[in-house]
């Protein structure tokens, strides 16, 4: 592991915190963490040769994600994951307005989200790391004290669980996530579009150019945003179609058909094409936002040395739908 990443390259003090990197691992998976962002920065699993291959993009240091153009690489997302139209919500008739960073938006909790945080970080066993972390009310112009919880385990030696937890003193909204970068072809591989991908929602949520909602629930049929059946990331990629040109690409959220009233179910699985490796995305959530990586510059080293070239990662991150704090018909995340 320690030909995969340097431990002293992540051990700092941060706002007066320690910061370390941790490991989960079973017989045929390995995970790294950091405490910083709560982030995931490598996931080692084996191909179709048994080969183990790192399909989460991500840096080496903690230097490098602190420094990232990209803020979200592998991060814990909160409070509220995506957007909120003019950073602005009201809860039982009062407004807040929460820090604007994307564009007149509110993106991923702010300027200082849950990825720019220590989290407290304990493991009980060699499969699970805990990350706690309390925001302050009024943290980013959020309303309430928020004690989160985030549980990395590794379930069934081949399934990595994402738990979340969250407490609050009043009335707040709370959408977590995170936003582990994939190429499920190795992270230094190249581009994601000859993956297959096939996600399960009959509808995504059409956007307008600043990316929040209009408030539709579309359905995919006969759209370049059928993925009901597999199809690779690139093949509609390019098509003109005024919703894959306000995301310069896919960076939508897919409204989840689901299944089962309680538990979870399938999101999403993807293929990737040379290694062989698949993935399945399983929820409780009602949306996941699939990113095509159409932001990504090449401007970031990533851990195998590779630049963060355009469309060389992707994201699926299962969430409550964007904006939903000021869309009445979306699913509550007070």
């Amino acid at each position: 592991k320690d030909e995969m990443l340097k431990p002293a390259a992540f051990d700092t003090i941060i706002d007066n915190k320690k910061v370390s990197l941790y490991w989960i691992e079973s017989d045929n998976l390995k995970a790294a963490f950091t405490n910083y962002g709560g982030r995931i920065v490598g996931l080692w699993v084996p191909d179709k040769n048994g080969e183990l291959t790192d399909v989460v993009s991500g840096m080496n240091s903690i230097k490098g994600f602190a420094t990232a153009s990209e803020p979200y690489f592998g991060a814990t997302i909160g409070r509220v994951g995506n957007r909120i139209a003019k950073g602005k919500f009201k809860i039982d008739g009062q407004e807040y307005t929460t820090a604007t960073n994307n564009g007149e938006n509110a993106l991923h909790g702010g300027i200082k989200g849950f990825q720019y945080v220590v989290w407290d970080a304990e493991q009980p066993d060699s499969k699970t790391l805990v990350l706690r972390y309390k925001s302050q009310h009024m943290e980013e112009g959020f309303p309430g004290n928020l004690d989160v919880k985030v549980t990395y385990s590794i379930i069934e030696d081949n399934t990595v669980k994402m738990d979340y937890e969250a407490t609050t003193d009043m009335k707040t909204v709370v959408n977590l996530t995170n936003h582990a970068f994939f190429n499920l072809n190795g992270e230094n591989s190249g581009s994601i579009l000859n993956h297959k991908l096939k996600l399960f929602a009959d509808r995504f949520t059409p956007v307008d150019a600043g990316l929040i909602p209009t408030g539709e629930l579309r359905n995919v049929k006969d759209t370049p945003f059928d993925f009901r059946n597999f199809q690779t990331i690139g093949a509609r990629i390019n098509t003109e179609n005024e919703q894959l040109i306000n995301g310069k690409g896919y960076d939508h959220n897919f409204v989840l058909n689901k299944t089962k009233a309680m538990g979870m179910y399938q999101a999403a699985t993807v293929v990737g094409d040379k290694s062989g490796i698949q993935m399945d995305v399983f929820t409780k959530e009602p949306g996941i936002q699939f990113y095509s990586g159409n932001f990504m510059e090449g401007k970031n080293q990533f851990k195998s040395g590779v630049k963060d070239a355009f469309r060389t990662a992707f994201a699926l991150e299962t969430q409550h739908f964007p904006d939903a704090p000021n869309q009445e018909n979306f699913p509550s995340i007070i």
